[in-house]
């Protein structure tokens, strides 16, 4: 009894952990509200910052803290031609963070409506990772950072890491 209850227990924990399809981001619940915080909590993203992903090369540049936000622009760079843009924001809304962003193919049409952006409100924050609605920045040391963002596309949700060192 005790040893079947014991792998009953095994197996549900096994389970638990093969559910969590996304290790390094969280969701919030529903009707869970963005908890209190401020630019303070990611003013560590400020810099240059260079990276591999899709097949290319990754680059960041995010701006200090001003006027209640931060502004980020990205570009991949696969084969020496540029392959997209985003330009980001993290504001203080509300008395909490928002991560929102647009795409822009390399010719810079959007890829969203006008008026449209993604957006990723706050969920945690602790001392290296600040975690939003489906995208955490993660503060390795002051020379290196990691985002993890959830992508859709055909084949389903995909949980992606970009790996970033300071371009000094």
């Amino acid at each position: 009894m005790i040893k079947s209850l014991c792998s009953l227990i095994l197996l549900l924990s096994f389970n638990l952990l093969a559910n969590k399809p996304f290790p390094n981001v969280l969701q919030l619940a529903p009707n869970q509200s963005s908890p209190t915080a401020n630019l303070n909590a990611v003013k560590w993203m400020a810099g240059h910052w260079r990276g591999e992903a899709f097949g290319g090369i990754t680059e960041e540049v995010w701006s200090a803290p001003l006027g209640g936000s931060m502004m980020g622009a990205f570009k991949l760079v696969v084969d020496n031609q540029i392959s997209f843009y985003e330009i980001e924001a993290i504001s203080e809304l509300n008395g909490s963070l928002i991560f929102q962003l647009k795409h822009f193919a390399k010719d810079l049409k959007g890829w969203e409506e006008k008026d449209d952006t993604i957006d990723f409100p706050l969920v945690k924050v602790t001392p290296n990772k600040v975690y939003f609605n489906g995208l955490t920045l993660e503060r390795v040391n002051n020379d290196e950072i990691n985002i993890y963002v959830v992508i859709e596309d055909d084949g389903g949700k995909t949980e992606q890491k970009f790996n970033y060192k300071k371009v000094k």
